[in-house]
C-alpha cells in the first residue's frame, strides 16, 4: 500500500473549499501538525510553537506552504517521493546569515501576509485553525481581514475516511494482530516489563519493513502489569517493573501507517489469576462487545458509551469506570470526535472509532480491551483482530 494518492488531496480539498465556501471565506490557513498533514500529506518535523509554520489553501488556485529552513531537505525528500501535494513551498531563514532568503524567523507574520496577497487576498474573511500567534497579527498587517476560527470544521472534515485511508488501516491493523501475537511469546514471570515492550516493538520494526519498505511506520508498545494497570495510562513509576504470575497485563499497541494510525489493546493475564481478574475481565470484553455492536452508521454517537456502561454496572462494577467506551481513530491516536458519552450526532458510515470500554479495581488492576473499529451501513468492522476471550488471553505461567 504506498502512500495517500492525490486523489484523497483532491478530495479533501474539494470538501474544505467547500467550507470556505459555506464561511464566505477567501482561504484556509492552519499550523497544528494533524491538521497540515490532512491539508498537505506532510510530516511535519518541526514544532510549531517553536518554528512557525503555515499551510495556506485558497479558496482557488494551489495549496502554499511556509516552513523553516530546517525542513529543506526534508521537502525535497517528500517531493522525490511524490507525497508532497503542495505545489509552493517558502521558506525562512532560522538565524540571520547570507542565504538569498527574504524573510527571517522574527519576520514570519509578514511573510504569511506577503504569501496571502500573492494569492490576490488582500480583504475579506480568512479562515484558520488558531486566531492566535503569528496568524493573529493578519488583520493588521492586511487591513480589511478578518479571521474566523474554523477548528470544529476541521474536526469533522475527518471523521468519515476515504477508501485509501481505511486501506491504510487495515494494513496497520494487521501488523498491530501481529505484534500481539509476539507479545504473547514475550512474557513470562520475572522478565522485565521494559524488556518485552522493546523487544516486541524491535520485532515489529523488522516486520513493519518488510511488508511496508520505503514507507512511514511508527511504533509504540507499553505495558502496565498488576496494581499499575489500575490507572489506566499507567502508575507513572513504571521503571523496574516485572511480569508476576497470577497478575493482569494491560497492554497498548499502536501504530501509525503513512499518517494513519490504529490502537490494538488487550488484557492478558499471567498463569493462574483469581476470580476477581476473571469476572472483571469477562464483564470487559462482554461491555466492549455491546460497545462494537452499536458502531453501525445512524445509530446516536452516545449509545455506544450507555450500551458498554449498561454492562458495566450490571456486572457490578459501575464505580469502578474511568474514561469513556472509545474515542475516534485516523491521523492522531485520540482522533476527533471525542464526546462520545454525551453526542446526539448520528454515526456515518466510514467513522472509525477505538472500543476500549474499562474497569479499573484499585490494587488488582485494569481490564481493558482496545479494537479500532469501522462505522458500516448495516454492521460494524473490527479492524484489528488479536484474541479477546479469557482462555485466549491467558498466558502459561509455566
Amino acid at each position: 500500500m504506498p502512500f495517500l494518492s492525490r486523489a484523497v488531496a483532491d478530495q479533501r480539498h474539494a470538501h474544505l473549499r467547500e467550507m470556505l465556501a459555506d464561511q464566505g471565506c477567501e482561504a484556509l490557513i492552519v499550523s497544528n501538525p494533524d491538521h497540515f498533514f490532512f491539508l498537505t500529506n506532510y510530516f511535519l518535523d518541526v514544532a510549531p510553537w517553536e518554528r512557525p509554520v503555515a499551510a495556506i489553501l485558497p479558496k482557488s488556485g494551489p495549496l502554499l506552504l511556509l516552513l523553516n529552513e530546517l525542513s529543506t531537505h526534508h521537502v525535497d525528500m517528500a517531493r522525490e517521493r511524490g507525497t508532497l501535494w503542495a505545489e509552493e513551498v517558502w521558506l525562512y531563514s532560522e538565524h540571520p546569515r547570507s542565504t538569498g532568503r527574504l524573510w527571517l524567523r522574527p519576520q514570519f507574520p509578514e511573510m504569511l501576509a506577503t504569501a496571502l496577497k500573492t494569492r490576490g487576498i488582500k480583504r475579506g474573511r480568512i479562515a484558520v485553525d488558531t486566531a492566535g500567534g503569528p496568524f493573529g497579527r493578519i488583520p493588521a498587517l492586511i487591513p480589511g481581514t478578518e479571521l474566523v476560527p474554523v477548528e470544529q470544521q476541521l474536526r469533522e472534515a475527518r471523521w468519515v475516511k476515504t477508501g485509501e485511508e481505511l486501506a491504510l488501516m487495515r494494513q496497520c491493523a494487521a501488523l498491530t494482530d501481529w505484534g500481539q501475537a509476539r507479545y504473547r511469546e514475550e512474557v513470562r514471570p520475572g522478565r522485565l516489563v521494559a524488556d518485552v515492550d522493546f523487544e516486541v516493538a524491535r520485532r515489529c520494526a523488522i516486520e513493519g519493513a518488510e511488508r511496508f519498505p520505503g514507507q512511514q511506520l511508527e511504533l509504540r508498545v507499553r505495558s502496565s502489569p498488576g496494581p499499575a494497570s489500575a490507572a489506566p495510562h499507567g502508575g507513572g513509576a513504571d521503571a523496574g517493573l516485572r511480569f508476576e504470575a497470577g497478575q493482569g497485563i494491560v497492554n497498548i499497541v499502536i501504530f501509525r501507517l503513512n499518517g494513519m494510525t490504529v490502537e490494538n489493546e488487550r488484557t492478558w493475564l499471567l498463569g493462574r489469576c483469581s476470580d476477581t481478574h476473571i469476572r472483571a475481565l469477562t464483564a470487559a470484553i462482554a461491555a466492549q462487545e455491546a460497545a462494537i455492536a452499536k458502531l453501525v452508521a445512524g445509530t446516536p454517537l452516545f449509545e455506544v458509551d450507555a450500551a458498554a456502561q449498561a454492562v458495566i454496572e450490571k456486572a457490578g462494577y459501575g464505580a469502578n469506570i474511568r474514561h469513556r467506551t472509545g474515542h475516534g481513530m485516523g491521523i492522531a491516536g485520540h482522533e476527533f470526535p471525542e464526546d462520545m458519552p454525551w453526542s446526539p450526532r448520528p454515526l456515518r458510515e466510514g467513522e472509525v472509532y477505538s472500543a476500549e470500554p474499562g474497569i479499573y479495581l484499585y490494587g488488582v488492576g485494569g481490564f481493558r480491551h482496545d479494537d479500532s473499529v469501522v462505522v458500516g451501513r448495516t454492521a460494524p468492522e473490527s479492524l484489528t483482530k488479536a484474541p479477546k476471550s479469557v482462555p485466549e488471553v491467558t498466558i502459561p505461567a509455566g
